[in-house]
């Protein structure tokens, strides 16, 4: 096996060649860190690369391998983090200059639960400003798309999605307010999972909206996501509104049967002007493979998707605008450009406006939940277009009718599953003919994330989308 086999090996595999003393730890820290010296300057997944701590830790786990002690799901595997995540004695920045020096004095819970099942934090990566997305200029480098370094790897979690795609890491945490796991990784081909509200602990995370915040793995395959989704999820006594239902196994229903699962195709996300032509090919046809496999296919209807996206920004900003009042009053040009912008907007918005979005809010949670009582998944784009270039993704909006085009295409496919608080996931389904990813996005309700990643298992075994690696060089 070469080093780029290795780096690429899948998650739930390199635990297991490791606790049977098959790999050495040292050696898969090694490599990614490798990797990461090689293709991070022009990828720039990372802000901190935790060097000396991985190499210190991997030694440590290979010793108790050599030992024979019991050890965790992930003994030894290198776990990158989204840096808006706490790290003990790491710097947290939340990819802005605000938090340049910031140094918790504790892990997040979630961060706690991945070295308590062995994992190796290699790292801290790159994210639109405070994940609220479209920065201009990143204060620690232009993340790009390892598929095509001229286009975006979507935000807000981009050094994620950009690390696990390229192998720079086993796999990562990111953090979905409004599809922040899930647009990198439909544009990076990858998998990403925002899980139920309040199945992740947010304690330890830089919130963007306390009321729609949640983590959730990023990785190369469904099976993966399974693994760490078991490991970083339960009940936070420090996150009050963590959720205390049991946890279930999620890798065990993984079989590949799906026969008699009922899907329900979104009429509005798959059929209209804003839908790239490329994009609904693609997920017209996984929807067919599904139904060669034993599921149920039909149509159904959510109009009110289609307003989801103006909502949840009339929620989201109003409520970063308030954590963020002091830093925009004191320090205001620390910001970029975009940041600044949005979050002084929302700070002008009426309480009126933000007390009539949670009422649609919850109109369109009834609407998602009812179509739950028909089905058992949904499914539709995770976006309804290939990953635009970073010049395109930074173009000024300069009229009205441009500014309504943003704000509804742009998240009309992520939004409306935030706002439900339901788990939303996101694989590969193939690519546009100019080699760029597209990315199938399945719904389930609430707290039924075995649903989803059994469908998403089942298509990813019938497919070769995620054995693609992106031409590194």
């Amino acid at each position: 096996m070469n080093s780029e086999d290795l780096a690429y090996l899948p998650t739930h595999e390199l635990a297991t060649r490791i606790k049977e003393r098959q790999i050495s730890p040292v050696e898969v820290v090694t490599t990614y860190l490798e990797r990461i010296d090689r293709f991070n300057p022009s990828l720039n997944a990372y802000i901190t690369v935790c060097r000396e701590d991985a190499l210190r830790n991997a030694h440590m786990c290979e010793k108790a391998i050599v030992n024979r002690e019991n050890v965790g799901p992930l003994h030894g595997v290198p776990i990158g983090l989204k840096d808006q995540i706490y790290t003990k004695e790491i710097r947290t920045t939340a990819g802005s200059k605000i938090l340049s020096d910031f140094v918790p004095t504790q892990d997040a819970t979630l961060v706690t639960k991945l070295k308590d099942a062995g994992a190796i934090i290699l790292g801290k990566q790159n994210l639109t400003e405070f994940a609220l997305g479209g920065t201009v200029k990143f204060p620690y480098g232009e993340p790009k798309n390892p598929w095509n370094l001229n286009h975006s790897p979507a935000g807000s979690s981009s050094g994620s999605g950009i690390a696990s795609a390229a192998a720079l890491c086993s796999a990562s945490i990111g953090e979905d307010t409004g599809g922040s796991v899930r647009g990198p990784a439909s544009a990076n081909s990858i998998v990403g999972l925002r899980p139920s509200w309040g199945r992740v602990s947010r304690n330890g995370i830089v919130p963007v909206c306390w009321s729609l915040d949640t983590a959730g793995p990023l990785t190369r395959t469904v099976q993966d996501t399974a693994l760490i989704l078991n490991v970083i999820s339960g009940h936070d006594p420090k996150d009050e509104w963590s959720s205390h239902l049991p946890v279930p196994d999620y890798s065990s229903p993984l079989t590949g049967d799906i026969k008699g699962i009922r899907i329900g195709v979104i009429k509005e996300l798959l059929s209209n002007s804003f839908l790239n032509a490329e994009v609904q090919e693609a997920v017209t046809q996984a929807a067919s493979m599904l139904e060669g496999l034993g599921a149920e296919i039909e149509e159904i209807s959510l109009p009110l998707v289609e307003i989801a996206g103006p909502i949840f920004m009339a929620i989201c900003d109003s409520e970063g605008a308030a954590y963020h009042r002091d830093w925009l009053e004191q320090t205001p040009d620390t910001y970029d450009q975009a940041t600044r912008r949005r979050l002084f907007a929302a700070s002008l918005l009426p309480l009126s406006l933000y007390y009539k979005a949670q009422q649609i809010r919850t109109l369109i949670r009834q609407q998602i939940l009812v179509a739950f009582e028909h089905c058992q998944v949904l499914l539709c784009p995770t976006s309804g277009t290939p990953p635009p270039t970073i010049q395109a993704a930074k173009n000024i909006i300069s009229s009205p009718t441009e500014a309504v085009e943003s704000l509804f295409k742009g998240r009309m496919y992520s939004t409306p599953f935030v706002l439900s608080a339901t788990p939303a996931l996101s694989m590969p389904c193939g690519f546009t003919q100019t080699g760029l990813p597209i990315g199938l996005q399945l719904i389930s309700a609430p707290f039924d994330e075995v649903s989803i990643l059994r469908v998403a298992h089942a298509y990813e075994q019938t497919t070769s989308w995620h054995t693609l690696r992106p031409g590194l060089i």
